[in-house]
């Protein structure tokens, strides 16, 4: 087997011995909540202290889910790597209404093509993926993230995890705080 040709960069902030992981659907508000937090999570908790992973959990209920985990990804195969797929989190949780469906069925996005959704997330995050989102065995990364949620029984998002354990007391409403009482 010849090795890729592309390296996707792994979504992890801070270098610490702590691992907080956080299970995140693309286009889920209470995802959207727990991201927004997160940066100043790692800033309060120390990233020398704690590595911050972000795991995507693709949900069928939300349509265009697997497109944009896959542009998610895509980005993190680019120049700029986790940052870059960084500005396509926070630019699809900023404009849910652009990307997601009205009570998960309906409205104007039944009329979009994924091409048309590709060029969205690029208008909005400032990264050109189209390219890139042709990878043939990007899937491999795609599998790897719904794997590892599967094998540690998350189902729904966000999900937290701590140094491997669920923390199911946890959710994106909590306070930084509360967040990082869970650190050893």
């Amino acid at each position: 087997m010849t090795a890729p040709s592309w390296t996707a960069d792994p979504l992890v902030w801070g270098q610490g011995p702590q691992r907080f992981e956080v299970f995140l659907e693309p286009t889920c508000p209470f995802s959207g909540r727990a991201l927004g937090k997160l940066w100043e999570f790692l800033d309060l908790a120390d990233p020398e202290r704690v590595s911050v992973l972000i795991r995507l959990q693709s949900q069928p209920w939300h349509m265009f889910s697997g497109l944009i985990t896959r542009a998610i990804l895509v980005a993190s195969t680019t120049a700029d790597g986790k940052e870059a797929a960084r500005r396509v989190m926070e630019a699809i949780y900023a404009n849910r209404k652009v990307f997601e469906f009205d009570d998960h069925a309906t409205g104007p996005n039944r009329d979009a093509t994924p091409d048309e959704i590709l060029r969205r997330i690029t208008n909005e995050s400032g990264v050109a993926m189209e390219d890139a989102f042709d990878i043939p065995d990007l899937d491999r990364e795609i599998k790897w993230h719904c794997k590892y949620a599967h094998q540690n029984g998350i189902h729904v998002s966000p999900t937290f995890m701590v140094n491997g354990l669920i923390a199911a007391d946890l959710g994106g409403g909590d306070s930084l705080a509360a967040w990082a009482a869970k650190l050893d």
